[in-house]
């Protein structure tokens, strides 16, 4: 068997394949399908202070190769999160990153400051959600803003701290840098890009009926740009970068190891095949045996040589 073992600094993971926040509920929804504790990690759904119902309305949109939601971080909040959530997930023995989204700064002051007392590992903080009217992708597209907030976080929240990055940018590398010299311990990138839908039907009278989704758009469509963006970020950073974006299978989690990833999130994907992490894990397995690679780390060199 490989040594599929993976270090993000202090934290460590059993397998670099991860699941992406939103796609994945809070693990236990997942049981039916897969072992979800074989996974590296899951990250929950967003997590803010008070409960949010998410926007109204069409909230799923499929396009070619992906999908466009606008959930609109929908969640049962930090409180039931904590008395609810945490202990199924802590009784079950399933590695997880505690995703923080917030409308105001304070928010997620407040929501590092309980991770911090409730003794959660890592958290990942969402600074780049394009479907949410306040919040989030504020804070994430001016490096100065984010240093802030990530610094004040880092004063609070003595964990592993990962911040989201937003691909609705010109200069990703600034923001990069930003939360790394403010305290970040790891970056994650991409979070969704900004899309619409339109979906166009002909009425029985001859006129037409026309609907929008705008929202963020995910899927193996936005691959190119997630390499992209995760090669660009690792040409700068010194600390580790989880990749994310259209990943569906064992080459494209190699492609992302390939151009500096040092493990992965899998998001939109699971939505149509559930065991898509389990499956990947084994392939992984599979692989690096035939190859006779003993673990990550020497994976990653011969993939970057």
């Amino acid at each position: 068997m490989a040594n599929l073992k993976t270090k993000l600094g202090i934290f460590e993971l059993k397998n670099p394949i991860m699941t992406a926040s939103g796609t994945f509920g809070y693990a236990d929804e997942f049981e039916d399908f897969i072992n979800v504790s074989k996974l590296g990690a899951i990250v929950t759904k967003a997590i803010s202070i008070n409960p949010k119902k998410g926007n109204t309305g069409e909230r799923i949109f499929e396009t070619t190769a992906g999908m466009i939601n606008r959930i609109g971080l929908e969640n049962v909040g930090v409180k039931e999160f904590i008395e609810k959530k945490l202990p199924v997930l802590k009784e079950k023995d399933i590695n997880f990153v505690m995703n923080l989204a917030g409308s105001a700064f304070e928010d997620y002051i407040e929501a590092a400051k309980i991770a911090d007392k409730n003794g959660i590992k890592a958290i990942e903080v969402n600074v780049s959600c394009p479907n949410v009217k306040q919040g989030c992708l504020e804070f994430g597209t001016m490096p100065g803003s984010l240093s802030k907030l990530t610094e004040s976080i880092r004063k609070e929240y003595k964990g592993f701290l990962i911040i989201k990055l937003t691909p609705n940018v010109s200069d990703i590398e600034s923001l990069a840098l930003a939360a790394q010299n403010a305290g970040a311990d790891c970056i994650s990138a991409i979070n969704t890009l900004k899309g619409l839908g339109v979906k166009i039907e002909i009425l029985p009278d001859k006129t037409f009926k026309k609907s929008l989704v705008q929202g963020g758009l995910s899927g193996r469509c936005i691959k190119p740009v997630a390499l992209s963006m995760v090669k660009r970020i690792k040409s700068v950073v010194k600390i580790p970068v989880i990749g994310i974006g259209g990943i569906s299978n064992i080459n494209d989690v190699l492609e992302f190891l390939s151009v500096g990833a040092d493990c992965v999130q899998i998001g939109t994907e699971n939505f149509t095949h559930p065991d898509v992490c389990e499956k990947i894990i084994n392939d992984l397995d599979k692989l690096m045996n035939k190859l006779n690679i003993d673990n990550i780390e020497e994976l990653k060199r011969k993939l970057r040589e």
